[in-house]
Order: structure tokens, then C-alpha cells, then sequence
């Protein structure tokens, strides 16, 4: 799993800094929670999945009409996921 420490935060604190996050970062975490919940179990999987939706959400925000495509885009830019 990820030493990101905005996956084992409590999602009151993450939902107060993913406004302040650059895209980078905000990309980042969101291919960490994807990384952490592919490695999850059931019960880790619960703590997970409302991080995950809130960054979608936070992606959403920035990009409307666009969903997850500037997320995917910068994925297949990264040359080391």
C-alpha cells in the first residue's frame, strides 16, 4: 500500500484539503486509493471506497462534463504507474 498519508486520514480532514490540492497531487491520490483498494480487503475495501468518491467528486468539480478523462490522461502520461 501507499505511504500517502491522505488515505488513512479521516475523511472529514481529507474532504477540507482536496479543495487546496494541485491537480498533480490530487491525481496522485486518486491513483493510490485505486492501488489501495485493488489491495484491500473487505473490511479495509469500507474505508477506502468514500475517499475514492469523494476525489472523484473533487476531479468532477474541476473538470465538468469531462468525469474522469483528465484523471486517465494523466495517468498514461505517468511513466512509472
Amino acid at each position: 500500500m501507499s505511504t500517502n498519508p491522505s488515505i488513512n486520514e479521516p475523511v472529514k480532514e481529507l474532504t477540507s484539503r482536496l479543495g487546496a490540492m494541485t491537480d498533480d497531487e490530487l491525481f496522485i491520490l486518486m491513483n493510490d486509493l485505486e492501488q489501495a483498494s485493488e489491495a484491500a480487503g473487505d473490511d479495509a475495501i469500507e474505508e477506502i471506497l468514500p475517499r475514492i468518491a469523494l476525489t472523484e467528486s473533487e476531479i468532477e468539480r474541476r473538470y465538468p462534463g469531462e468525469l474522469l478523462a483528465p484523471y486517465r490522461d494523466w495517468k498514461q502520461r505517468q511513466p512509472l504507474l
